[in-house]
């Protein structure tokens, strides 16, 4: 059976762990000298409350190292097995070159095949769900990574962040004219495309970046089917109110909401609320 591994910058709902065999090796997690592992021993409401707190140096993420990586697949995996880890793009994090190392120090003793998402939130969750139905439905390794490959390009994040604050900090964000927009108070929209998160637009208040969000994937996808993807970072009711909007606009196949992973709402902070399309297959 392939061993399907992602990271946790990738939204996966927690159901879809189970029914897709889905391994997460989590993110590290600083606040000032003190490490947490995501979901390990920092979950949701510990991350948001040391947040809120102020009394906290601003949070970083670190990538999963080679030697983590290695020790995550001898600890849930068997000599011989074949380990597909499909990673958060490599442009904007050193996860999936850790995968990469780790791999290479495997070598003889794991199969261990490597993909780079050129993306992540629930893009990747999308690809380990697609993976694991391809190989369910008799499909070999190679077939599964030559059609990820080849979807990467045209699956589209949208998000619109609430402050720009975090996305200045994290040093993530291109093209990113900070001080202008925090004056300005506006909600700034945020696309990751081809690797790389570019601000694309900035609007005044939350009713329209969500139109706007909306507007940029109608744009991208028009009326192919889509998987669709809401994510938020602790905003539920922006989730909710973006997801019932997205119905009436996309030709959606599918459609799941779960909060944006505590890797990525560092980068992007609390009240983020975005759209992941995915081409349905």
């Amino acid at each position: 059976m392939l061993r399907i591994v992602t990271d946790g910058a990738a939204d996966i709902p927690p159901e879809w762990e189970k029914e897709f065999d889905i391994h997460i090796i989590p993110i590290n997690i600083h606040f000032g000298e003190k490490t947490y592992i995501q979901n390990v021993d920092l979950d949701f409401d510990g991350f948001y409350k040391m947040v809120d707190s102020k009394s906290h140096p601003f949070p970083k993420t670190s990538q999963p190292s080679p030697h983590q990586f290695v020790e995550f697949y001898k600890k849930n995996f068997q000599p011989g097995d074949t380990i597909l880890s499909i990673h958060i793009t490599s442009k904007l994090s050193g996860t999936y070159a850790s995968a990469v190392a780790a791999a290479e120090e495997l070598k003889g003793t794991y199969n261990v095949v490597t993909v780079d998402t050129l993306g992540g939130s629930m893009g990747t969750g999308f690809m380990c769900r697609t993976a694991r139905r391809m190989e369910r439905a008799g499909k070999s390794v190679d077939e599964i990574v030559r059609y990820l490959e080849s979807i990467r390009s045209k699956t589209l994040i949208i998000l619109t962040l609430d402050t720009l604050e975090y996305a200045r900090r994290s040093g993530r964000v291109g093209t990113l004219s900070a001080a202008l927009a925090s004056v300005l108070n506006v909600k700034p929209i945020a696309r990751l495309e081809d690797g790389l998160v570019n601000m694309v637009d900035k609007v005044r208040t939350r009713k329209v970046a969500i139109d706007r969000v909306i507007a940029l994937g109608r744009e991208a996808v028009g009326s192919s089917p889509v998987y669709l993807g809401v994510v938020h970072a602790r905003d539920l009711e922006s989730g909710k109110a973006l997801m019932e909007e997205a119905k009436r606009h996309f030709n959606i196949k599918d459609m799941q909401l779960t909060d944006l992973s505590i890797s990525l709402a560092i980068n992007f902070g609390p009240g983020t609320v975005g759209l992941v399309l995915y081409p349905a297959e």
